[in-house]
């Protein structure tokens, strides 16, 4: 019973296969010994990637908030037929994933709520527009409508009257 093969580029293939198969064996006896050796407390021989920082460099995940920008520019259609646009953005924690899943499936909601606020306004208060007493009354209508957090504040961003 010869395994061995006849030709010399299948016995140097055969050679080099039983070779690799005996290191990753070895290796893997290695392992097994150390890992029997070793306490279940000790720290790793070695670590790939980069090292973690310690608990205290690291960010919560309650420190981590996004924007949210989803509603993009607004182009409100004024009682005296000019046009208001707008960027409507607010902070929102990115670990809430319910949160956040929410405030995407309301952008219609948001765009209408805040273009039915400024198209009910007269013309001349769009002028001298009080923006703190918008981003409040914003601010109301839209967290009535939701239910699975809060907004804390709105920023207004590119706040034009076109003509």
């Amino acid at each position: 019973m010869d395994f061995m093969p006849k030709s010399k580029l299948s016995r140097i293939l055969y050679i080099g296969l039983l070779s690799i198969a005996g290191v990753l064996f070895l290796l893997l006896i290695i392992g097994t010994i150390i890992g029997v050796v070793r306490s279940s407390g000790s720290k790793p021989l070695f670590r790939l990637g980069k090292p973690a920082g310690t608990p205290a460099e690291t960010a919560s995940p309650d420190d981590d908030i996004r924007e949210f920008s989803g509603l993009g520019r607004l182009r409100i259609p004024l009682s005296n037929s000019s046009t208001l646009v707008l960027l409507i953005t607010f902070p929102y924690p990115a670990h809430d994933t319910a949160f956040t899943e929410e405030l995407a499936a309301k952008t219609v909601e948001f765009r209408s709520l805040a273009a039915d606020y400024f198209s009910a306004l007269p013309a001349d208060k769009i002028a001298n527009l009080d923006e703190d007493a918008a981003k409040k009354e914003i601010l109301a209508r839209y967290n009535a409508i939701l239910r699975l957090g809060q907004i804390r504040t709105i920023y207004f961003s590119g706040m034009n009257v076109i003509d």
